[in-house]
């Protein structure tokens, strides 16, 4: 499963993305979009959209979430494996 976190420093919610996937041992790739700007031209195709976080599981798309969100995404896709 290849799982890609993009974040923006100092993003709130992206700091609760990355505690909330720490704390289930969940690897992650994180890109930085504010200094990479190939990473956020990537995060803006993928999911329509400029706000972070954005998460992409193996093409499954979650966009600009909190902890709920995510964790009813998590399972939606979780239970399709």
């Amino acid at each position: 499963m290849k799982i890609r976190l993009f974040i923006k420093p100092y993003c709130s919610w992206c700091y609760i993305a990355m505690d909330w996937l720490d704390q289930r041992g969940i690897k992650y790739d994180m890109l930085d979009v504010i200094s990479d700007r190939e990473a956020f031209d990537e995060m803006v195709e993928l999911s329509g959209q400029t706000l972070a976080p954005v998460i992409d599981v193996d093409g499954k798309i979650l966009a600009d979430f909190g902890p709920e969100e995510l964790e009813k995404f998590w399972n939606r896709i979780s239970a399709v494996k």
